[in-house]
């Protein structure tokens, strides 16, 4: 049996290390690192040289354990149809207009038929509210949806712990 394929986003690495102290933020750290380290039990977790790009754009010393955390995952690649996925994010308002952002994200996910794209980005990617506008775009353009997800929702774990 396969694992299902799922995409990093650039906040993935960037959570497992984040510095601030709020409490909403560390929890999302305790999740992201939770998930990460039984990750590889359970999924095969793939990125793409946008998420390079962006980690290398950081903070530098930042940058480099970001980049150290997904330097063996497989990356995905940018085809000429993925440019044109994004285009098309952009011209129905799916997204925001910057082609080398969080649409990019999406269309590698959609384009390589990720099962699952994994973020923070709560905003424009891992939000409900979106998904029904996601799905129908995608549709439209005869793509596969990826589950976007943070890694809360994907980390699992028993229903033993229900009520009885």
């Amino acid at each position: 049996m396969t694992k299902p394929l799922v995409y990093i986003e650039t906040t993935i690495p960037s959570f497992y290390y984040e510095k601030r102290t709020d409490p909403g933020i560390v929890a999302r750290q305790e999740w992201t690192q939770q998930w990460w380290d039984t990750a590889p039990e359970r999924f095969e977790r793939v990125t793409s040289p946008a998420v390079l790009d962006e980690l290398a754009g950081g903070v530098p010393e930042r940058s480099a354990e970001r980049l150290d955390l997904v330097r063996d995952l497989p990356l995905l690649s940018v085809e000429l149809a993925i440019i044109e996925i994004v285009q098309g994010y952009i011209r129905h308002k799916l997204m925001p207009a910057d082609p080398a952002g969080d649409a990019l994200h999406l269309a590698l996910a959609s384009y390589h038929k990720c099962d699952f794209l994994v973020a923070w980005n709560c905003r424009h990617l891992a939000n409900a509210n979106k998904f029904g506008h996601i799905r129908r775009v995608n549709a439209m353009l005869g793509l596969f949806v990826p589950a976007l997800v943070t890694p809360l929702e994907l980390l699992g774990g028993s229903d033993e712990t229900e009520p009885e």
